[in-house]
């Protein structure tokens, strides 16, 4: 295991990478330990940060954490590696504590613990995961190593290709094949030329009812649907639960 970290962090210059990684991950843990705390009444706990009546939201904490983090890794010359990697530790944990807001950001009202809420999960979820790829020496749309060799024409070629699929997965409603497409083409390939999921942009588009096939095809991705898609759904909000805390349905 410490060759391991070596040889593929600390020589390959991803050690910062790795703080940022070690802190989001840690951050979302701890601020999710914390609220579950509060919503079950611990008395040892401190509680909410309420000054003069105002509920501070943890984001507001972590646009701090993320200030200081961003700020102090600019700051901080590139020979300093572990002042580097302390100021992306920080600012990996500000990132949490935003991004485990994120649902509230996004539609301006307290929905943590509302169905509308899973999406700061989704979304912490795959941050963590791609930040997991690249410190796995993943390159987007390259696979481990792009190939130094060819020119950059055809460089290109690779991301764009992997970007048009990637639009197109997105559109059918595959955000997590999408994400994991990016570093494994194989299923950003299924994901684009397979069915799209009924409620996606894609579906309102092209399996329209008043079109004999596109009629069929709408059918088909609502039989798909109810067959695979929800018990993988299911059993997500049941890991999510397990992770994060029961959210109101």
């Amino acid at each position: 295991m410490g060759d391991w970290f070596g040889d593929r962090i600390i020589d390959e210059g991803r050690l910062p990478l790795f703080c940022f990684f070690a802190g989001m991950v840690v951050g979302f843990l701890f601020i999710r330990l914390s609220v579950r705390l509060i919503r079950a009444d611990v008395r040892w706990w401190p509680g909410n940060v309420t000054p003069g009546g105002t509920h501070i939201h943890h984001m507001v904490f972590g646009i701090g954490f993320m200030v200081v983090g961003g700020v102090a890794g600019l700051a901080v010359p590139d020979d300093r590696e572990g002042w580097t990697a302390t100021a992306a530790a920080i600012f990996g944990i500000g990132t949490a504590l935003v991004i485990d807001e994120f649902a509230l950001i996004l539609h301006l009202d307290d929905v943590y613990w509302s169905e509308r809420g899973r999406i700061s999960i989704d979304a912490m979820f795959g941050i963590i995961a791609v930040t997991a790829m690249l410190l796995l020496g993943l390159h987007p749309f390259f696979g481990f190593e792009p190939d130094q060799e060819v020119s950059g024409v055809w460089q290109v070629w690779p991301l764009l290709i992997g970007l048009g699929l990637a639009v197109v997965t997105v559109l059918k409603g595959k955000f997590w094949t999408a994400m994991f497409g990016m570093f494994l083409l194989l299923p950003l390939l299924f994901g684009a030329i397979r069915l799209a999921r009924p409620q996606s942009p894609w579906a309102r588009w092209r399996y329209r009812s008043d079109r004999p096939r596109g009629a069929r095809k709408s059918r088909r991705a609502l039989q798909r649907e109810n067959r695979l898609r929800r018990p993988v759904d299911q059993l997500k909000n049941r890991l999510q639960n397990l992770v994060a805390g029961r959210l109101r349905q």
